[in-house]
């Protein structure tokens, strides 16, 4: 068990380099097991996620090797076991997209229920009902048995009932295996979905459409080895621009990707926060920002609400609703997609923010609020680096435990802060008896 303890009301300055992006990484790595040739990834976050997810592939057998520090080895030539271990599935969301290669490949897979944030109810229709419509059937209870029929997989046309990030990464993956055009409609599009159809053109399985909501996925009877850099985090970009402006700080941050922001700095300039982009791939976030709700016409209190790519990213409310708190004025914090995303906002209620939780997906917060240290508890990776947001612009020293939460997203958080500026130092805890 570990602990941050952080002493606040220091802006945080320089430069930092953002990481590769999470929610990227982690269905590149499954796409391994697509092929039995080697994958090399380059900007591989080493983060507790992508940690759990190697797990996984290892105890399938697949041979990893970390060659450098953010470089990995996959060779998926020897697996033939198509169960996932369960404890391991249990410790990640992104377990389940192990699944769709596996059908692919081997025909069937056997599917424990997967782990990750308590941030509401979180389906696996999007998943299934793509595999049936390649021809797969799935059933059981708690476990999924999947299998495909005699023959394999077919290549069709896919209508997802919703967005799914996870869903269109699994029948991305599946459809890759599979020989003939495949069609996915109304997909995910966010960049690590882009990011993921990218990889699996290079294994062999070209992807017209990527960056859209369609996507036709000219499938192959085998897959051959790719080298990939895994595209930039714009979420930890985004954070890192929420660290900056809550505390007054002056920050460049390199390899940002810009494209990928601008749905999230448009969002962020409603609460004052301004940037600027230098170059083709850097974000500066100027310093002592004066940070101030921007009122909809007729003085109309604005909202800040997500939504599917290329809307504001669920993965953000909390980022925002956290800076919302050092911004003069009233802003309505909308969350759509999750139903418990916003059950942190005790948290910052006693650390002296001034916010209304109107349900469990609105929030409305009025600022700025003179927070002050508190003990802190994190639930979920998002509503951990919002604390984090908090602590760094209070006054007083704030603990925040269960760090792992925050481990799981953000790569050696507390080491890059401090090369920031902050006083923020890891601490181990005995766990306590039950």
């Amino acid at each position: 068990m570990e602990k941050f303890v952080i002493q606040g009301g220091v802006p945080l300055s320089g430069e930092i380099t953002a990481a590769g992006n999470k929610n990227a990484a982690l269905p590149i790595i499954a796409a391994c097991l697509l092929t039995e040739e080697e994958l090399l990834l380059d900007n591989v976050p080493r983060i507790r996620d992508t940690e759990a997810q190697l797990a996984l592939l290892e105890r399938l057998g697949v041979e990893v090797s970390w060659v450098a520090d953010n470089s990995l080895r996959l060779c998926a030539a020897s697996v033939s076991e198509a169960t996932v271990d369960e404890e391991l599935a249990s410790r990640i969301r992104a377990s389940f997209l192990l699944a769709g290669p596996l059908l692919a490949r081997f025909g069937e897979a056997r599917m424990p229920p997967p782990g990750g944030d308590v941030i509401g109810r979180r389906r696996l229709d999007a998943h299934l009902d793509a595999f049936r419509e390649l021809g797969a059937s799935a059933g059981g209870d708690r476990w999924i048995e999947l299998n495909a029929p005699p023959g394999g997989l077919r290549a069709c046309g896919i209508f997802m009932d919703e967005p799914s990030v996870m869903g269109t990464e699994n029948a991305l993956m599946a459809a890759a295996l599979t020989p003939g055009p495949t069609t996915l409609k109304n997909a995910a599009c966010e960049p690590h979905v882009q990011d993921l159809a990218r990889l699996l053109s290079k294994m062999g399985a070209e992807v017209q459409g990527i960056g859209s909501n369609m996507m036709t996925v000219h499938g192959q009877e085998s897959l051959g080895g790719a080298k990939h850099s895994v595209s930039p985090d714009h979420i930890e970009v985004a954070s890192f621009m929420g660290l900056a402006a809550a505390t007054g700080g002056e920050l460049r941050i390199r390899g940002a990707m810009p494209e990928d922001l601008i749905s999230v700095r448009r969002a962020f300039r409603r609460l004052g926060l301004q940037s600027m982009v230098e170059g083709p791939d850097n974000i500066l976030v100027p310093p002592e920002q004066n940070l101030r709700v921007q009122d909809d016409r007729g003085d109309a209190i604005p909202k800040i609400e997500d939504g599917p790519w290329p809307a504001f990213p669920a993965d953000l409310t909390s980022i925002a609703l956290a800076l919302a708190t050092q911004a003069e004025g009233t802003v309505l914090i909308f969350e759509k997609m999750f139903e418990n995303r916003l059950f942190f906002v005790d948290k910052l209620v006693a650390m002296g923010a001034r916010i209304t939780l109107c349900d469990p997906h609105r929030a409305i917060v009025n600022g700025p609020s003179r927070l002050h240290g508190e003990r802190l508890e994190s639930p979920d990776i998002r509503a951990g680096m919002a604390m984090l947001i908090a602590a760094l612009a209070a006054d007083g020293v704030s603990e925040i435990g269960n760090v792992r939460q925050i481990d799981r997203g953000y790569e050696r958080i507390d080491e890059r802060l401090r090369g920031l500026g902050a006083h923020i130092e890891r601490i181990s805890v005995e766990r306590v008896p039950a």
